[in-house]
């Protein structure tokens, strides 16, 4: 007999309560594990003078012009860079000066109908656009694998099928190196590689008859070969955009929570790190909890384990206080874990491998085009709930990581690496390449804003300039094997960053995910998903940054580093958008009208598409409706307009999102995940149709007339 899990009466956020305790361990309702004394922005900007010529509306943020670079102006300032290029309708990254005309065509990548909020159990598209389901979850992707059949199934089947609960997408040419080996490349008609994150189990839509205080073994190793990360081999249609999986290609992989990684950077075989099982701590079993990533300019993917907290059993046990409270800020609480895994391997019992939870919590690479390379965990990024990291290059060649801790009250990231990437194909540049995240300096934000502390009322209303804006430092916490926080060796920062964040100031954040910069103009998104602890009894108020007590909704940051160099230690900051329903007052999207908006809520995952505007999909929305992906364009006279261009199904969260010229992809995850849904019970009958399995899946969205997205 199945016995359900106990229902949560009340709940912050749009998730269900059933999406939270599987994917997170029911973080909203534990203590917030930021209980640090450091400042947060609203102290700094009580001190402060208004520099309200900071990036006022018309001023481009931070990058282009004199007033913004002057600014920042102080000891060892840059010079002004050259103005940034014009947008449609005005000055790139302005928004229309009162009076201008809004009206006329959407921006080029945007021109769709938008999608109305709604709760249908079903992908919704705008008219004149097609869809397709590009893979399931156990759909057979190595040769051997069975077909999926829930009834039989097995971890050796599950191991060689595509994974569960999918977010992070990306997509790679297989006419690059490597996508050729052995003429291997176009098998199948195959002409990119499928690269997918299997974020977390759901094991009562996934067994009939679940209990989750005895699960049984084979229930325990199929959720191990379910979570971790998927490489497929894909092909495209000629006349749409439709895209196809190819079973079988040499190419593909599965890699799972046992699948051997090695250690890498300047952590790599440290005491804190070391197990029985792996005594020099350099070699670890598995991948948990893969949320978002990002795919580097040399062609690999970069994946980020977030609420890997979860998994370890029986932190309660500790007794030595400094080590209870370092779990306890990683969120690491309480007696058995929710999944039980502890019971059938001892690695996730803390009072038998004290130092297995310092495996997770990293930015792993893989290499899709050698199915047979080892995947790396990188120290050198830190350690803490990884949302994404999405890579660029500095003009020298330095790769720059940026990177969220989604917590509440938690900070964001970044990582200049030390070496420079290598454009060559032989070999050795792969090699050198692989190495380049292996070290760098890792630094952590702190921003301050430029409006007098009562102008920040905690209802969203903009302070007198018209924005909410600042400036901001990067504060470096370590460099190979130097640390710059005192009190904590290099090893210590790295593998507890987050304590070594706090101690350096670093500024608490409204949940800061997904983290990408523009690829037309450098400036960087940051989605900040919300916050309902926001201004509660002794926590963090609302400041410049984080505007609004019990941020239900969430914002969009928008910042530009100085000189538009990414190796700066200063930068420019403004929010884009203020999420929530249009006619709130305490909502802001860049300054366009709200009558002409999509409502938003809940930001988590960015990407881009080649006109520049940014696509955000959101998770939790608290609208009403189910959530989805919109897009919005970043400059010119339609800055700011919000356009819906899909909905997930029942209970899904939208993950993953890709735009292409012909196509938008997205993953499709925990359709289905309702308070009180079971196998037995769905909530959902997506995506094959009453009497099947709810399977989360990725989707192919496309124009059907055979044109490009949203022209």
């Amino acid at each position: 007999m199945r016995k359900p899990l106990p229902l949560l009466t009340s709940h912050p956020g749009g998730r269900s309560a059933m999406t939270c305790r599987y994917r997170c361990g029911d973080a909203c309702f534990h203590e917030v594990p930021n209980t640090s004394a450091n400042e947060y922005a609203g102290d700094v900007i009580a001190r402060a003078l208004s520099r309200r010529s900071v990036l006022r509306a018309g001023a481009v943020v931070g990058t282009a012009t004199a007033v913004g670079a002057g600014a920042l102006a102080g000891p060892g300032a840059a010079p002004a860079s050259a103005a940034a290029p014009t947008g449609e309708g005005g000055r790139h990254g302005e928004a229309p000066r009162h009076g201008e005309p809004h009206h006329g065509k959407a921006a080029k990548g945007l021109r769709f109908t938008p999608v109305a909020p709604n709760t249908a159990d079903a992908v919704t598209v705008p008219e004149g656009y097609g869809q397709n389901v590009v893979i399931r979850w156990g759909e057979p992707i190595l040769r051997g694998a069975p077909a999926f059949d829930p009834t039989r199934q097995s971890a050796e089947a599950q191991a060689g099928q595509f994974g569960y609960n999918n977010d992070f997408l990306t997509l790679l040419p297989l006419h690059s190196r490597g996508g050729t080996r052995g003429g291997a490349g176009h098998r199948g008609g195959a002409d990119q590689l499928l690269v997918a994150n299997h974020e977390y189990t759901n094991e009562e839509l996934m067994f009939a008859g679940y209990d989750p205080e005895k699960p049984t073994r084979e229930q325990v190793e199929i959720a191990w070969a379910a979570h971790g990360l998927s490489v497929v081999a894909v092909a495209g249609q000629h006349r749409t955009g439709a895209l196809r999986a190819v079973p079988r290609h040499p190419l593909n992989r599965r890699i799972t929570a046992t699948t051997p990684f090695e250690v890498t950077g300047p952590a790599a075989g440290s005491r804190l790190l070391r197990t029985s099982a792996d005594p020099r701590g350099r070699r670890v079993l598995g991948t948990l909890n893969n949320c978002s990533g990002g795919t580097t300019p040399w062609g690999t993917v970069l994946s980020g384990e977030e609420n890997f907290n979860q998994y370890f059993a029986h932190a309660e046990q500790v007794t030595n206080p400094q080590r209870a409270a370092a779990l306890k800020r990683y969120g690491v609480v309480g007696g058995a874990s929710q999944r039980r895994w502890e019971r059938f391997d001892d690695r996730f019992d803390l009072t038998k491998e004290p130092n297995e939870v310092h495996r997770f919590g990293w930015v792993v690479e893989v290499d899709p085009y050698d199915p047979d390379s080892t995947p790396r965990k990188h120290t050198a990024l830190g350690r803490f709930k990884h949302e994404a990291a999405q890579p660029r290059l500095t003009r020298d060649g330095h790769a720059v990581v940026y990177m969220g801790d989604d917590e509440r009250f938690d900070y964001f990231y970044k990582f200049v690496s030390k070496k420079t990437m290598r454009r060559g194909r032989s070999a050795e540049d792969r090699r050198h390449n692989l190495s380049l995240l292996d070290e760098g300096t890792l630094y952590v934000a702190r921003l301050s804003g430029n409006s007098p502390a009562d102008e920040i009322d905690g209802r969203g209303t903009l302070p007198e300039d018209g924005e909410f804006d600042g400036t901001g430092r990067w504060i470096p916490l370590a460099a190979g094997d130097r640390s710059f926080v005192e009190g904590m060796s290099a090893e210590e920062v790295y593998v507890f960053t987050r304590l070594a964040a706090d101690k350096a100031g670093a500024t608490k954040m409204d949940r800061p995910e997904d983290i990408e910069p523009s690829p037309r103009t450098g400036r960087v998104y940051v989605a900040l998903t919300n916050n309902t602890d926001r201004g509660a009894a002794g926590k963090a108020g609302p400041d410049e940054a984080n505007p609004r007590r019990a941020n239900k909704h969430g914002q969009v940051l928008e910042f530009a580093e100085r000189g538009d160099d990414p190796q700066s230690l200063r930068f420019s900051w403004r929010l884009f958008l203020v999420c929530g329903d249009p006619e709130d007052p305490g909502t802001y999207f860049g300054g366009f009208p709200k009558d002409e908006v999509s409502p938003i809520s809940c930001p988590d995952n960015v990407t881009f598409d080649g006109y520049g505007n940014l696509w955000l999909s959101t998770d939790g929305n608290e609208l009403g409706s189910h959530d989805g992906l919109f897009g919005v364009a970043t400059a010119g006279r339609r800055r700011g307009q919000v356009r819906q261009f899909l909905t997930v199904p029942t209970g899904a969260e939208t993950c993953g999102p890709l735009v292409q010229d012909r196509r938008v992809l997205v993953a499709v995850q925990h359709p289905g995940e309702v308070d009180g849904a079971s196998v037995e019970k769905p909530a959902s009958s997506w995506p094959d149709g009453p009497g099947k399995y709810v399977r989360p899946s990725v989707v192919a969205v496309w124009p059907e007339d055979g044109s490009d997205v949203g022209r």
